[in-house]
């Protein structure tokens, strides 16, 4: 009896396994587009609206408000887009979970700070939680298969395989 649950128990895991894996690439390209053209959108308000954005900074004490305003606009902005069309998406996932920490350290500190408190709601309801979640997601499982980075991925080992099956003389 414990042998047959055994196999029925691992062929269910087996089975639950491949349907969590078949839906992984549909939640990276979900996750990719809501949070893409929500970086997209943020990116471009400030760009239309750096002067604003350079004064924040400034009253945050950031170092070159008047360089980092645009370079952080332009960053979510193209960023967004990156995770849209799937393109350098693990560079870009890295890149605007860099941004959100810095944004919880600069202007939500005190959500930072309660992480690892008895009432973490603070931190998970501070603007950047979202969008940091949604940054480490593209930096740890990258883009999935419906996305540029898979299509490059997938002629750079084509080209591979046929330069490898060409006889060497």
């Amino acid at each position: 009896m414990g042998s047959i649950l055994n196999s029925g128990v691992v062929r269910a895991h087996g089975h639950f396994t491949r349907g969590c894996k078949w839906l992984e690439s549909p939640l990276l390209l979900a996750v990719r587009l809501i949070w893409g053209w929500q970086f997209t959108l943020t990116g471009w308000g400030k760009l239309r609206h750096l002067d604003h954005v350079t004064g924040f900074f400034a009253s945050l004490g950031i170092p070159l408000p008047g360089l980092m305003a645009p370079a952080i606009s332009f960053l979510e902005f193209a960023g967004g887009i990156l995770l849209i069309v799937g393109l350098l998406t693990r560079l870009t996932g890295f890149l605007l979970a860099a941004d959100m920490i810095v944004a919880y350290l600069v202007s939500d500190l005190d959500a930072l700070r309660t992480l690892f408190s008895n009432d973490p709601s603070k931190f998970w309801s501070a603007d950047p939680f979202t969008f940091l979640m949604a940054s480490l997601i593209a930096l740890v499982f990258g883009a999935g298969a419906y996305s540029l980075d898979r299509l490059i991925q997938n002629k750079i080992q084509r080209r591979s395989i046929s330069h490898d099956s060409v006889p060497q003389t």
